[in-house]
């Protein structure tokens, strides 16, 4: 009896970390957003953000904009493709009024070479969705921020900020919201401070910066 309860022990052991070998990325982030909003649903009409670690660790980011019903719903390191793939999961449960987007950062900065121009088609299929489940819904682009560990990609931020700001400027109820030259300084060169020792994610002084550059842009 013993050594079948050991076998069956083996057999849920093996098959978990099947499981968890398989499970897609972010697949951990998407279910405790799922279990969150199964203890209380967010009211539908928010301004939500949606994309990568410079939001999600925007932990505070209601006490930035008071009186605004911002839901956070970023993850991880994600790139546009991952945003994409989980669009269901984390944009149309919330009928939002508002989508805010940051991502982008890590497809140009993926070890596969990503070009300006694919991340550009990445934004517009993105944008598609959210237009096409949400047409009234106005829909924010904060560009790529100027990271100082990733001065090496910096030629490609700006062409894939230019690109998107230009699709952006042909397309009602949307706006390009850009925040890449007032994190410089007057030598137009990367402000280190603004940065925690990685480099690449922001202190309160870089949200500051972005408090006053977005709030002009959010909906009431």
């Amino acid at each position: 009896m013993k050594r079948i309860c050991f076998f069956a022990f083996v057999l849920i052991v093996c098959v978990g970390s099947l499981r968890a070998q398989t499970s897609p990325t972010y697949w951990s982030d998407i279910q405790a957003f799922k279990k969150a909003d199964s203890t209380r649903m967010p009211d539908h009409n928010s301004i939500l953000l949606i994309g990568s670690s410079s939001f999600t660790k925007w932990k505070d980011v209601n006490e930035y904009f008071p009186g605004y019903p911002i839901l956070n719903r970023a993850f991880g390191g994600s790139t546009l493709v991952d945003v994409i793939r989980y669009a269901y999961d984390v944009i149309m449960p919330y009928r939002p009024k508002q989508v805010l987007i940051y991502c982008g950062e890590n497809d140009l900065a993926s070890k596969d070479s990503i070009s300006a121009t694919e991340v550009l088609t990445r934004v517009k299929t993105l944008f598609g969705i959210i237009r096409t489940n949400f047409p009234n819904a106005a829909i924010g682009y904060v560009s790529i921020k100027p990271s100082p560990v990733r001065a090496s990609i910096q030629v490609k931020v700006k062409q894939a900020n230019k690109a998107i700001k230009a699709f952006f400027k042909l397309q009602k109820n949307a706006a390009f919201i850009d925040i890449y030259d007032a994190m410089l300084d007057a030598k137009l060169q990367m402000r280190e401070e603004l940065y925690v020792g990685d480099r690449l994610h922001m202190k309160p002084a870089g949200y500051e910066i972005w408090k006053k550059i977005m709030q002009p842009y959010l909906v009431k």
